[in-house]
């Protein structure tokens, strides 16, 4: 695939620029519009995409089918979402003369409001739900703001094939042009990210590249936000009662969560901790394992490959199950001595189908080490609610990662109301905020304040009629419609 010339950056960043001015200004109506208009059009042209994908990434169709349908649905839901008005955030300080901070308070209205141009960084291993018509272009599109994205290598036929469903989708439902482009090439990524009129940008994929192009934002002369979700090993804590009661299901289980998708899931769990003293490790050794696959990419199995290689030179690092090809699923195991001494080597993400099992001698330990960790999108217990660690392991995983899981596994990511994907750094560069679910929108609007500004010329959501018909926190009491 040609990679976009600067010059053609340039025009596609500048039109962006004039579409996200005129899309902040379309109803929420016309916004709504819009998102349902690229979902009816991406199911529509399904039978076209799909065999695409399955090409370009060699995933499965059932598997792509299936993340298509999610990418349609959380188009529709933030769709859905916008008429409420609560992601607005509505509130109405009126004028008090008798204010008792000592002086008169001025009339108040803020709201949060588009953020402006939004560059996206489509992600490899979600060539739909986390590519070109995915969760960020859909909550930035319904935050109001205009959308260039940067396709990924990985599926370049797919991604300008989506993106001829998309513009078109957004042309039949009245939205202005330019509203979204899609640009090809690492250069024009940078190009595009230092350009003056891009006002926040978002990535998934590599610790590596998430911080290169994070640091890029913030040295321009106008820093802006970056939401890159970097990389994660997403650790799995088992009590002595859950190994007891049920060391062949966690087995199962386990090995189902690691070897999903080929191991080629940022919430994959990637480091297993169980008592030295239970059977788990000896049931995993009885598991059969998946046949080996293609990965992705060249790139991804390379990357595969060399974090695999270090976590096995790790002196006291022994395989527990693996296949002969080199892509086959493995699963490694060592001791909680043997992890104390190399926790940043074997904490290192393997992304693809592998996994390390550390044996642990006392449930202390599992307080320790998760008090050492990075952040994390994920962590999960498997436990029981009376185990005497589950209170205290929870609440330190729970400053550690974005979402601390009790008894399931982190694969599979819902598209909800209160989805939160995202955690401390290197899961993410922004530790406040979600790429999945609805509170995702939240990344492309910054508040804005009115003060004394005539009712006629302020936003609908803050005029005193109420016109949007939405909740409002009006002189600090919440006034629901």
């Amino acid at each position: 695939m040609q990679a976009t010339s600067p010059a053609e950056v340039d025009r596609i960043v500048a039109q962006a620029a004039a579409a996200s001015a005129r899309w902040r200004r379309a109803s929420i109506a016309d916004r709504a519009r819009a998102l349902v208009s690229v979902a009816d059009a991406l199911d529509a042209r399904a039978d076209e995409l799909v065999p695409i994908a399955q090409r370009e990434t060699h995933l499965a169709e059932p598997r792509l089918r299936g993340e298509l349908r999610r990418t349609t649905f959380q188009l529709r839901m933030f769709a859905a979402m916008l008429p409420e008005g609560l992601w607005l955030d509505a509130r109405i300080d009126h004028a008090d003369a008798e204010w008792p901070m000592g002086a008169p308070r001025p009339d108040l209205r803020r709201q949060l409001e588009p953020i402006g141009a939004t560059l996206v960084f489509a992600a490899s291993n979600f060539p739909f739900a986390f590519s070109v018509a995915g969760g960020d272009t859909a909550s930035a599109l319904a935050a109001g703001s205009a959308v260039v994205l940067k396709a990924h290598p990985g599926h370049p036929e797919l991604s300008d094939a989506t993106t001829d469903a998309v513009v078109a989708a957004l042309a039949d439902a009245g939205a202005p042009e330019g509203l979204f482009q899609t640009i090809h090439g690492t250069d024009a990524g940078v190009r595009a990210l230092q350009a003056p009129e891009i006002k926040a940008a978002s990535f998934t994929g590599s610790v590596r590249g998430g911080r290169a192009l994070f640091d890029i934002a913030n040295a321009r002369p106008e820093p802006i936000p970056f939401f890159g979700e970097l990389g994660s090993t997403n650790p799995a804590f088992v009590t002595r009662s859950a190994a007891s009661k049920d060391a062949a299901g966690i087995a199962r289980d386990f090995v189902a969560s690691v070897t999903g998708s080929a191991g080629q899931l940022c919430t994959k769990p990637g480091v297993l901790f169980v008592p030295s003293s239970s059977s788990v490790v000896a049931e995993l050794a009885a598991q059969e394992l998946p046949a080996a696959g293609p990965l992705l990419n060249q790139g991804i199995e390379s990357g595969f490959q060399g974090a695999l290689a270090g976590v096995r030179a790790v002196d006291g690092v022994e395989a527990v199950s693996e296949g002969a090809d080199a892509l086959a699923p493995v699963l490694l195991s060592t001791t909680s001595e043997t992890f104390r001494a190399h926790m940043d080597a074997l904490m290192t993400e393997m992304f693809g189908p592998a996994a390390l099992v550390v044996a642990y001698e006392d449930e202390s330990e599992l307080v320790e080490f998760a008090s050492r960790l990075e952040g994390q999108l994920t962590a999960t217990i498997i436990g029981e609610p009376d185990d005497g660690i589950a209170a205290e392991l929870l609440s330190v995983l729970s400053t550690r990662a974005g979402r601390v899981l009790w008894n399931q596994w982190p694969t599979g990511v819902s598209v909800t109301w209160a989805q939160q994907h995202g955690g401390p750094y290197p899961a993410t560069t922004a530790v406040g905020s979600t790429s999945v679910g609805m509170a995702a929108i939240t990344r492309f609007l910054r508040p804005v304040a009115y003060q004394n500004v005539p009712d006629e010329l302020l936003p609908d959501a803050l005029k005193e009629g109420n016109p949007l018909g939405i909740a409002r926190r009006v002189d600090g009491v919440l006034v629901l419609p």
